[in-house]
């Protein structure tokens, strides 16, 4: 889920749950995925489709603050 659209789902109250997670690939980097009403995730991506990861916890709690989400569950 591109940016844009996380921002449009979190206004309309779409989004149920945000979780950041360590990323499989490097575990020195983090993404999130966003649980909709319905029980389906989406990832967050960039313009390219590409999974954003993050390499610090700070600048991904930034963005989602950006993006509206006020909770997130960490899963370490």
């Amino acid at each position: 889920m591109k940016r844009e659209h996380v921002t449009s789902c979190q206004a309309e109250g779409l989004i149920s749950a945000t979780h950041i997670i360590q990323n499989p690939a490097d575990l020195g980097e983090w993404i999130v995925f966003f649980k909709k009403s319905g029980g389906r995730s989406f990832f967050l991506v960039d313009d390219q489709d590409e999974v954003e990861s993050f390499a610090s916890l700070d600048d991904l709690t930034d963005t989602l603050r950006g993006l509206g989400i006020r909770f997130a569950e960490i899963q370490l």
